[in-house]
C-alpha cells in the first residue's frame, strides 16, 4: 500500500476554508493507516499554515504556474496524486485543468485521483469563441471521453474520481457515463467532532456566559456567517419568533472571513448583521460568536436545543454544519433545495422550508419550539443518521479507492 501521497489544494487554510478543512481532516486520518501526504499549494497558503508537509510550489493558479507545478509533482517521491477540486479554492482559475495530460507528457504514471468537490454549474464560456462552435466542441469532446464541458482533463485524465455529493455524482455520470466504473461516492463528515461534555453542563455553561435564564430555548446557526447563508431571513423570523416566544435566544456560531469574504469584506458584513440585529430590535435576544475554536462551537452546539440553516440555496449533504448539528443530537430546521437532496426528503430527519421565506421560517421555529416531542425524534432521527459519516469510514474508503487504482495501474503495464 502506498506510503506517502502528494495533496494538490487550491487553498490550505483550514480556518476560513471548508475544503482545506476536510483536507487536513483526511489527511489526518491517512495518517492513521501509516500514510503521509504532502500538500502542494500557493506560496501565500503555505506561508499561513506554517506546516513542513505543506508547500508553496506555485504564486497563484494562472496558466504560467502550470510548468513549476509540473515540475514540483513530477520531481517528489510520493506513490500518487490526489487533487483537490473546487472552483473557488483555485481562485476561479481554469489551468488546473489541463494538469492530468501535461503530466503525462512530462513521464508521470503514477495514479492521479481527483476529488470533486462541487460541480454542475461553472462552464467555460469564452467570448472569443463562437457560441454554436463551443457547444459543438464540448459536446463533441465529451462523446469521446475526451474532456467534458466543464472541468476540461481534470476528470477524463484521472484515474480515480471522487465525489462527495449527490449533486456532483449525479451530473458527472449523466456527462461521462462510460467513466461510471472510475467514479466514486464518499460523503463527508461532521466539521466538528463532539467534544466531550455533560450535555446539562454545556446547557448551564452557554446560558451563564451569554446571561440568559437557564430555561430559555437556544436556537443555534453553525458555520461561517456568509451573505448566501440566508441570515438576514433568519434574524427577520426570529424578531417575529421572540414576540410569541420571550425566552428564545438566537447564537450565531462562526466567523466571517473566510476565502469566500476577504477581510474588508468581512467586516463589512460583520457590522451588516449587527445594524440589521439592532434595527429589527433583538440586540438582548441575539449573540454572535465570532470564530471560536472547534472545541468551544461544539460545547455551544451541546448546549443548545434547536439548530436553523436558511441557506439561500437549499441543503444538501454538501454542508458539514448540517452534519455536525445532528452529531450534536440537534432537530433542525433547513431551507429545501430545488431539486431537493434526495437524502434529506424525510420529513422525520429534518423540517425543510422554502428558501429565502421568512414566514416560512417563522412558523417552523414555533411549530418546534412549541413541540418539544417533535424536537426530540428529529434529534434522534439526526443522530442515527450521520452514524455512517464518519472520518474512519471516509479514509478506510479513500485507501480501498487507492489500492484499487494500483492494481489497475498494473495491470495496464
Amino acid at each position: 500500500m502506498t506510503k506517502t501521497i502528494t495533496i494538490i489544494a487550491g487553498n490550505y487554510q483550514p480556518d476560513r476554508c471548508g475544503v482545506a478543512h476536510y483536507t487536513a481532516y483526511l489527511r489526518k486520518e491517512l495518517a492513521k493507516y501509516g500514510v503521509n501526504s504532502l500538500v502542494f499549494t500557493t506560496q501565500t497558503a503555505a506561508k499561513a499554515a506554517n506546516e513542513a508537509s505543506v508547500r508553496g510550489v506555485v504564486k497563484d493558479w494562472g496558466l504560467a504556474q502550470l510548468l513549476p507545478l509540473v515540475r514540483a509533482v513530477v520531481s517528489t517521491p510520493a506513490d500518487l496524486l490526489h487533487i483537490q477540486h473546487a472552483a473557488g479554492t483555485y481562485q476561479f482559475q481554469r489551468p488546473i485543468f489541463l494538469l492530468p495530460p501535461l503530466l503525462r507528457v512530462f513521464g508521470y504514471q503514477k495514479l492521479i485521483v481527483t476529488t470533486v468537490h462541487e460541480y454542475g454549474w461553472w462552464e467555460w464560456k469564452p467570448k472569443a469563441i463562437p457560441p454554436q462552435l463551443l457547444e459543438w466542441l464540448k459536446t463533441w469532446g465529451q462523446n469521446q471521453g475526451w474532456w467534458d464541458r466543464e472541468d476540461g482533463f481534470l476528470l477524463t485524465g484521472s484515474d480515480a474520481i471522487i465525489a462527495t455529493n449527490a449533486d456532483a455524482q449525479s451530473v458527472i455520470l449523466n456527462r461521462l457515463p462510460h467513466y461510471a466504473d472510475r467514479l466514486h461516492r464518499i460523503a463527508i463528515a461532521p466539521n466538528i467532532e463532539v467534544a466531550p461534555i455533560d450535555r446539562q453542563q454545556a446547557r448551564q455553561q452557554l446560558r451563564q456566559q451569554f446571561g440568559w435564564l437557564q430555561d430559555t430555548l437556544v436556537v443555534v446557526f453553525f458555520g461561517f456567517l456568509h451573505p448566501v447563508k440566508g441570515i438576514e431571513y433568519l434574524l427577520s423570523a426570529f424578531q417575529k419568533v421572540v414576540t410569541e416566544c420571550l425566552q428564545v435566544r438566537l447564537l450565531l456560531v462562526g466567523g466571517v472571513e473566510s476565502l469566500a469574504l476577504s477581510a474588508e469584506e468581512a467586516k463589512r458584513y460583520w457590522h451588516k448583521l449587527q445594524g440589521l440585529v439592532a434595527e429589527l430590535n433583538i440586540t438582548e435576544q441575539v449573540a454572535m460568536t465570532g470564530y471560536v475554536d472547534a472545541q468551544q462551537a461544539s460545547h455551544y452546539l451541546s448546549g443548545a436545543d434547536l439548530g436553523v440553516l436558511p441557506f439561500n440555496h437549499g441543503i444538501t449533504l454538501k454542508s458539514g454544519s448540517l452534519l455536525a448539528l445532528f452529531a450534536h443530537g440537534l432537530s433542525v430546521i433547513a431551507t429545501r433545495r430545488t431539486p431537493a437532496d434526495p437524502d434529506l426528503l424525510d420529513e422525520n430527519l429534518l423540517e425543510l422550508v422554502p428558501t429565502r421565506d421568512a414566514k416560512a421560517l417563522t412558523e417552523a421555529l414555533l411549530k418546534l419550539i412549541h413541540n418539544k416531542e417533535r424536537r426530540d425524534r428529529l434529534s434522534a432521527s439526526g443522530r442515527n443518521f450521520v452514524k455512517d459519516f464518519t472520518w474512519s469510514s471516509i479514509g478506510k474508503k479513500h485507501l480501498d479507492i487507492y489500492r484499487r487504482g494500483f492494481v489497475a495501474k498494473s495491470s495496464e503495464k
